[in-house]
């Protein structure tokens, strides 16, 4: 069941495996969200980046997973990709999982295919990387930003 109170029918693997069906994985692992889209340079990091700390604080994030979300966004959007991409098109979101499986960073966005290691910023992919347990970088041409980097936070 969505949040508009519908039900979605399909196997557990059509469930998660299909765009449209995002509310109801959130819903069955019981995952904490923030979004935010970042369609113009003078976005407001500011204010994200205060929503983002009181967010934090009402899912229990730990300070240094905190730290970490804050800096992997930070390396990501405005280093890396806001300096090569046209005028924005960016789409982050952030999910914390109430069962102890952490935090992981989507951020998704427009332009060609455009995977943050080949940045020539190295010091702010390294920063990003030591951010990572885990990072992958996906492309779908079919999407509407089909580019995709997720970014499981680390947690020790």
């Amino acid at each position: 069941m969505d949040e508009g109170g519908i039900y979605e029918e399909g196997t557990p693997e059509e469930i998660f495996e299909q765009p449209q069906k995002e509310l109801t994985r959130r819903f069955i692992k019981r995952l904490r969200v923030l979004e935010f889209a970042i369609d113009t340079r003078n976005f407001d990091f500011l204010g994200a980046g205060a929503e983002l700390d009181r967010w934090c604080l009402q899912n229990d994030v730990s300070p240094k997973e905190k730290y970490r979300v804050r800096l992997a966004i930070e390396e990501l959007v405005q280093q890396i990709l806001l300096p090569r991409l046209p005028e924005g098109m960016i789409h982050v979101a952030v999910e914390h999982a109430e069962r102890k499986e952490g935090t992981t960073v989507t951020v998704s966005y427009a332009g060609e295919r455009f995977d943050p290691k080949d940045s020539e910023n190295e010091l702010s992919y390294a920063v990003l990387k030591n951010t990572a347990a885990e990072m992958d970088y996906l492309f779908d041409a079919k999407e509407r930003l089909p580019n995709r980097v997720i970014i499981q936070i680390r947690t020790e």
